[in-house]
Protein backbone atom coordinates (compact mmCIF):
# COMPACT_ATOMS: atom_id res chain seq x y z
CA UNK A 1 0.00 0.00 0.00
CA UNK A 2 1.33 3.39 -1.17
CA UNK A 3 0.53 6.62 -0.06
CA UNK A 4 0.90 10.00 -2.48
CA UNK A 5 0.65 13.83 -1.23
CA UNK A 6 -2.25 15.72 -1.88
CA UNK A 7 -2.51 16.38 -5.71
CA UNK A 8 -4.55 19.84 -5.05
CA UNK A 9 -7.87 17.89 -6.65
CA UNK A 10 -11.02 19.11 -5.29
CA UNK A 11 -11.68 16.41 -2.61
CA UNK A 12 -14.71 17.20 -0.04
CA UNK A 13 -13.06 15.92 3.57
CA UNK A 14 -15.60 13.73 6.16
CA UNK A 15 -15.93 15.04 9.60
CA UNK A 16 -13.83 12.71 11.50
CA UNK A 17 -15.06 11.19 15.07
CA UNK A 18 -14.53 8.36 17.21
CA UNK A 19 -15.18 5.52 14.82
CA UNK A 20 -14.63 6.97 11.48
CA UNK A 21 -10.72 8.53 12.43
CA UNK A 22 -8.84 5.53 11.93
CA UNK A 23 -10.61 4.57 8.63
CA UNK A 24 -9.46 7.87 7.70
CA UNK A 25 -6.39 8.57 8.84
CA UNK A 26 -4.99 4.73 8.41
CA UNK A 27 -3.46 5.52 4.73
CA UNK A 28 -0.89 8.22 7.10
CA UNK A 29 1.04 5.10 7.86
CA UNK A 30 0.06 3.11 4.70
CA UNK A 31 -2.67 1.01 6.29
CA UNK A 32 -6.32 0.64 5.24
CA UNK A 33 -8.06 -0.06 8.19
CA UNK A 34 -11.39 -1.68 8.52
CA UNK A 35 -13.00 -2.32 11.66
CA UNK A 36 -13.59 -6.11 13.25
CA UNK A 37 -15.55 -7.36 15.64
CA UNK A 38 -12.85 -9.72 18.37
CA UNK A 39 -15.74 -11.65 19.03
CA UNK A 40 -17.39 -12.97 16.04
CA UNK A 41 -14.63 -12.08 13.64
CA UNK A 42 -16.79 -10.18 11.40
CA UNK A 43 -15.61 -6.97 9.52
CA UNK A 44 -17.90 -3.62 9.99
CA UNK A 45 -17.82 -1.44 7.48
CA UNK A 46 -18.76 1.87 7.64
CA UNK A 47 -17.27 2.10 11.03
CA UNK A 48 -18.77 1.27 14.33
CA UNK A 49 -17.98 -0.09 17.40
CA UNK A 50 -21.24 -2.20 17.34
CA UNK A 51 -21.03 -5.55 15.94
CA UNK A 52 -24.12 -6.23 13.80
CA UNK A 53 -23.62 -10.18 13.66
CA UNK A 54 -23.15 -11.12 16.39
CA UNK A 55 -23.84 -7.79 18.98
CA UNK A 56 -20.58 -7.61 20.60
CA UNK A 57 -19.20 -4.32 21.53
CA UNK A 58 -15.50 -5.44 21.35
CA UNK A 59 -15.11 -4.03 17.89
CA UNK A 60 -11.68 -2.37 16.62
CA UNK A 61 -9.66 -1.06 13.80
CA UNK A 62 -7.32 -3.61 12.29
CA UNK A 63 -5.05 -3.22 8.84
CA UNK A 64 -6.31 -5.14 5.87
CA UNK A 65 -4.49 -6.10 2.66
CA UNK A 66 -5.81 -3.56 0.83
CA UNK A 67 -6.30 -5.30 -2.15
CA UNK A 68 -10.06 -6.32 -3.47
CA UNK A 69 -12.40 -6.87 -6.47
CA UNK A 70 -14.23 -4.02 -8.12
CA UNK A 71 -17.88 -5.38 -7.91
CA UNK A 72 -19.69 -2.21 -9.52
CA UNK A 73 -18.59 0.88 -11.62
CA UNK A 74 -19.80 3.58 -13.29
CA UNK A 75 -18.05 6.33 -15.57
CA UNK A 76 -18.61 10.27 -14.30
CA UNK A 77 -18.58 12.60 -17.26
CA UNK A 78 -19.97 15.62 -15.13
CA UNK A 79 -17.55 17.75 -13.05
CA UNK A 80 -19.41 18.77 -10.19
CA UNK A 81 -16.50 20.95 -8.64
CA UNK A 82 -13.96 23.16 -10.27
CA UNK A 83 -10.55 21.63 -11.54
CA UNK A 84 -12.31 18.03 -11.29
CA UNK A 85 -10.66 16.40 -14.08
CA UNK A 86 -13.27 13.67 -15.78
CA UNK A 87 -14.19 11.63 -16.85
CA UNK A 88 -13.26 9.54 -13.18
CA UNK A 89 -14.74 6.28 -12.39
CA UNK A 90 -16.93 5.79 -9.53
CA UNK A 91 -16.50 2.27 -7.72
CA UNK A 92 -17.88 -0.14 -5.11
CA UNK A 93 -14.50 -2.16 -3.69
CA UNK A 94 -15.25 -5.47 -1.80
CA UNK A 95 -12.13 -5.86 0.27
CA UNK A 96 -10.41 -9.12 -0.12
CA UNK A 97 -10.73 -10.43 3.30
CA UNK A 98 -14.68 -10.43 3.65
CA UNK A 99 -16.71 -9.57 0.04
CA UNK A 100 -19.33 -7.93 2.05
CA UNK A 101 -17.32 -5.17 3.11
CA UNK A 102 -17.39 -2.50 0.53
CA UNK A 103 -16.23 0.68 -0.43
CA UNK A 104 -17.02 2.89 -2.43
CA UNK A 105 -13.89 4.76 -4.04
CA UNK A 106 -12.29 6.08 -7.46
CA UNK A 107 -10.26 3.66 -9.33
CA UNK A 108 -7.58 5.76 -11.07
CA UNK A 109 -4.41 4.92 -13.04
CA UNK A 110 -5.84 3.35 -15.74
CA UNK A 111 -8.33 5.08 -18.52
CA UNK A 112 -11.95 4.60 -17.23
CA UNK A 113 -13.13 2.67 -20.00
CA UNK A 114 -10.62 -0.45 -19.02
CA UNK A 115 -12.18 -0.57 -15.30
CA UNK A 116 -14.53 -3.59 -15.25
CA UNK A 117 -16.22 -5.58 -12.77
CA UNK A 118 -13.80 -8.18 -10.98
CA UNK A 119 -11.18 -6.73 -12.22
CA UNK A 120 -8.63 -6.88 -8.98
CA UNK A 121 -7.41 -3.49 -7.54
CA UNK A 122 -5.01 -2.54 -4.83
CA UNK A 123 -5.83 0.44 -2.49
CA UNK A 124 -3.10 3.55 -2.51
CA UNK A 125 -3.63 6.83 -0.24
CA UNK A 126 -4.04 9.96 -1.13
CA UNK A 127 -3.69 12.96 1.22
CA UNK A 128 -6.47 15.91 1.80
CA UNK A 129 -5.98 18.33 4.61
CA UNK A 130 -6.08 15.57 7.73
CA UNK A 131 -7.03 12.74 5.75
CA UNK A 132 -6.12 10.09 3.83
CA UNK A 133 -8.70 8.83 1.25
CA UNK A 134 -8.23 5.51 0.37
CA UNK A 135 -8.31 4.90 -3.62
CA UNK A 136 -7.51 1.93 -5.63
CA UNK A 137 -5.63 1.11 -8.55
CA UNK A 138 -5.41 -2.24 -10.82
CA UNK A 139 -2.74 -4.32 -9.40
CA UNK A 140 0.21 -3.50 -10.80
CA UNK A 141 -0.55 -0.40 -12.35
Amino acid sequence: MTQTPSTGLPRPTPQLDIDTEPFWTGGKDGKLLIHRCQDCGYRVHPPTTFCPTCDGRNVIPEAVSGRGTVVSCTVNHKQWLPGLPVPYVLAFVAIEEQDDVRLVTNITHCPAEDVHIGQKVEVYFEQAADIWAPLFKPVGA
